[in-house]
């Protein structure tokens, strides 16, 4: 059976907001995922307060940024510009985040927290979710207005966005190898958009690969 986990993007949620989303979901852990935890436009979202702030409405907290953060201070890592999600996947420091994500998820319901609402957009579904999938977790991502995105449904969605739909389940050339050969194009391609970019103060700002 599959382990799941949710992931959330903060976005320019209210703290009680946010809060809320995730007790609708029963989470206990907030596993944040963010390099560098602040927002400087939402800075109840910024440590070392956001964790008091999650503690006062009964939510545990964990960083996971040094190991799945999409700002890896490892040079070997920045491939035409940007953070190579495949090379990252491959460390050390990535594979141990794993594991330690992976024994959280065993005893608590886990939340992988980062920035960006649409996890398309985001390091923690086009770097971490992946893998963890390969590992036997089942990531579902929390919306904005609360609803749940199933890991395949957004994977589908990404076909969609890079002119595969025809190859997405339910289309009319699907199958399960072809799919899984446009997904790793469609991974790259959406990683090539999002992925932290250290020439792009306005991209640092919005927090990609935060």
């Amino acid at each position: 059976m599959e382990i799941p986990v949710y992931t959330i993007g903060h976005s320019n949620l209210g703290i009680d907001d946010f809060a809320a989303l995730l007790r609708r979901r029963q989470v206990e852990t907030v596993a944040d995922v963010r390099s560098r935890p602040y927002s400087g436009r939402y800075p109840h979202f910024s440590q070392p307060g956001f964790e008091a702030l999650l503690g006062e409405r009964g939510i545990g907290y964990v960083s996971f940024g040094d190991e799945l953060g999409g700002r890896p201070d490892d040079p070997a890592v920045y491939a035409a510009g940007y953070v190579d999600y495949s090379l990252r996947r491959k460390s050390f420091a990535f594979r141990h985040g794993l594991e330690r994500l992976v024994i959280l998820l065993e005893r608590a319901t886990v939340a992988m927290m980062c920035a960006e609402e649409d996890p398309l957009e985001c390091h923690r579904f086009l770097m971490n979710c992946a893998e963890l999938a390969a590992w036997g977790v089942a990531p579902r991502h929390i919306r904005k207005g609360g609803g749940i995105e199933e890991q395949a449904d957004a994977e589908d969605r990404l076909l969609a966005e890079h002119g595969a739909a025809a190859v997405a389940r339910g289309g009319l050339f699907y199958t399960p190898a072809g799919r899984a050969a446009a997904l790793e194009e469609a991974y790259s391609r959406q990683a090539a958009q999002f992925a932290f970019r250290p020439d792009r103060p306005v991209q640092q700002e919005r927090e990609f690969g935060a």
